[in-house]
């Protein structure tokens, strides 16, 4: 790539020798930690709170009492499971070896790339991860609770899309491997934690950020691929020189990144199942954006894969930037049936770690840093046109809004209208702008190669109108993606918020979100306009501004059987199925498959090929005419 060539993916430039932070050591005094030098816990934790409440974090414990339900009134145990807990918070990353002992080699992999300033969900994660739990759990009338025994907790994390979730796992994980393996006797390498993701691309981006994090480390990250030998699924009851060659060649990393369909089908394959316990050094278990893993579609996976890991001191984490009441109930009956059958099958006791619940600003809420908008277009036509005009913007007026400028990601429903909208775009940027090289199509029907090398180029800044399904709409870190066109709605008001999340990255302003809709669309539109609504008053939009509150009455409401229809199908004449019952409907629904240009020099022919008919009748007119007029009579 060009070095005057736009970079618009760019992270942040490595700091050199004169900006890094200065490392600390045993003498030398963290900024944050300087003014609560010689105060009592009454004032640090008074500084805590004001700190959280200031950056709108709420910490609850969930399973603060020991005590027997049955014992207990309902009131009270609903009042204990309401425990807030106020944990001091990081606001630096070069504290972090004096505070909490990661390793050096850690802490400076974290310096070298630029970090400094802790995010909103870093800066209550990481003590909550990387902190005793007795040292921060409280009751709200400042007396201790109940002690645990146990170093970690369990953690379920709603914080916004872009705030830096990845480095709030990671950096924990690698902290407890590194004192694991310190602790180690057998010097043999073990996989002690398992990350599941829901897509490829997000689970590529997660091993690439372990791999810098663990730079010098020792500390192996790979990705799951099929056909691959875990650690423990390979070890044979039976030595024999066969089993020994296929135990030789299981995988031997620390971290294991995996998507939820190939971990499922390695870890429930009956040959392999045969072979031994499943992943037995796993302590570590973390679902990334945990509500897409646990929806129904998935849950019976996810819940397998939870299940085989049989070490008695598991930790679980859940994150994602929108999680419903529903999922935290089942974290919650998840963890408690696991560890009653643990205790069953291995007659111990089973330690119960403290679960935690960490929300950062307003529970499923869209970034409020960046532009809604939404546009009726009334017909399918109305938003390929909405569309272009957003491509080639005609005017500047504050009543447009600001302009919508590249690269941008535009979401469609379905692959088959992905790839009519690429074929109906593939000419809409000019030649001397970059021509079809600047527009691109990717889902899941595309080979894993062909999917690599269109994140690379639009990451290098050389596709500037990426168009594709929900594959991207989730975790995936585009930094300089300026804006987002759900050419298609949304199915509910998370994948809204996870959709526009692509832009807005790490607080970055300027970001554009466009919703357009037709008439199609009108009946499933009140959770968008209630999301974006939200997100504007967030902003502090004046009165008259954003969406107004005659439109969200106007629209209707669904029953609870056809939200579930909607966020499984998306708007019915748009699929395969809607297209059979309804061929008039659909055929108003369609997108062209050819680009517009193609389509123009057709018109172009058509209009030609009509044209030379016309002349030539007119011709033949004329002949007939000149052989047949009537001269009179001799």
């Amino acid at each position: 790539m060009d070095s005057a060539a736009p970079d618009f993916f760019g992270g942040a430039s490595r700091p050199t020798e004169s900006s890094k932070p200065q490392q600390d050591d045993e003498t030398s005094q963290p900024e944050d930690e300087g003014a609560d030098a010689g105060a009592d816990d009454e004032e640090v934790e008074a500084h805590a709170r004001k700190l959280l409440k200031q950056h709108k974090l709420k910490m609850t414990w969930l399973n603060p009492s020991t005590t027997p339900k049955g014992e207990k009134k309902a009131k009270d145990v609903k009042k204990e499971q309401n425990q807030h807990v106020y944990p001091r918070p990081l606001e630096r990353f070069h504290t972090l070896r004096k505070r909490f002992g990661i390793p050096q080699r850690v802490q400076e992999n974290v310096s070298e790339q630029g970090y400094d300033l802790a995010t909103e969900v870093q800066m209550a994660a990481l003590p909550l991860l990387l902190d005793n739990p007795n040292s921060f759990l409280r009751a709200p009338d400042g007396q201790d609770v109940v002690k645990h025994d146990s170093s970690y907790i369990d953690l379920l994390a709603v914080a916004p899309t872009g705030s830096g979730k990845t480095l709030a796992f990671l950096i924990p994980l690698f902290s407890k491997i590194m004192r694991l393996r310190k602790a180690g006797q057998d010097g043999v390498r073990h996989t002690t934690a398992v990350i599941v993701a829901p897509t490829k691309e997000l689970v590529g981006q997660i091993v690439n950020e372990g791999k810098k994090l663990g730079l010098n480390t020792g500390i192996k990250i790979s990705q799951v691929r099929k056909g691959m030998h875990l650690d423990g699924l390979s070890t044979p009851r039976e030595e024999s020189s066969e089993t020994k060659e296929e135990a030789d060649s299981s995988v031997k990393v620390d971290i294991l990144v995996s998507t939820l369909g190939v971990l499922h089908s390695i870890l429930t394959d009956k040959e392999e199942q045969k072979s031994g316990i499943a992943l037995p050094a796993v302590e570590s278990l973390v679902l990334d954006e945990a509500d897409v893993l646990l929806d129904p579609l998935f849950r019976d996976q996810t819940l397998a894969i939870w299940n085989r890991l049989a070490h008695p001191d598991l930790r679980v984490s859940l994150w994602s930037a929108t999680m419903g009441s529903n999922v935290e109930d089942l974290a919650r009956s998840t963890i408690a049936s696991r560890q009653k059958r643990l205790a069953d099958e291995k007659s111990m006791t089973i330690t119960e770690a403290p679960l935690v619940r960490l929300v950062v600003g307003l529970k499923d809420s869209a970034v409020p840093n960046i532009q809604h908008k939404l546009i009726y277009a009334a017909t399918e036509q109305g938003k390929l046109m909405g569309l272009r005009q957003l491509l080639h913007p005609r005017t500047t007026s504050a009543e447009s809004g600001p302009p919508l400028r590249p690269p941008f990601l535009v979401f469609t429903q379905t692959i088959e209208r992905a790839v009519a909208l690429h074929s109906e775009l593939l000419y809409d940027i000019p030649a001397e702008a970059g021509g079809i090289s600047r527009i691109a199509v990717l889902h899941s029907d595309l080979s894993d190669t062909a999917r690599d090398s269109v994140m690379t180029r639009f990451r290098k800044g050389e596709v500037w109108v990426l168009i594709t399904t929900d594959l991207l709409s989730r975790g995936v870190d585009f930094r300089g993606v300026n804006g987002v066109v759900n050419y298609d709605i949304p199915t509910s008001s998370a994948a809204y918020v996870h959709r526009v999340g692509r832009t807005g990255r790490a607080g970055r302003e300027g970001g554009v979100a466009v919703t357009l809709y037709s008439k199609e669309d009108i009946p499933y539109m009140k959770h968008v306009a209630t999301v974006v609504s939200m997100a504007q008053k967030q902003q502090g939009a004046a009165a008259g501004e954003g969406v107004q509150q005659w439109l969200l009455d106007a629209l209707p409401s669904l029953s609870k059987n056809d939200k579930q229809k909607f966020k499984k199908r998306g708007v019915e004449v748009r699929t395969a199925r809607g297209m059979a019952s309804d061929p008039r409907g659909a055929k108003k629904a369609r997108i062209s498959t050819k680009a517009g240009f193609v389509r123009r020099e057709e018109n172009k022919k058509k209009g030609m090929i009509a044209g030379s008919k016309q002349r030539a009748k007119a011709q033949r007119n004329e002949d007939a005419d000149d052989g047949s007029v009537f001269g009179g009579f001799d």
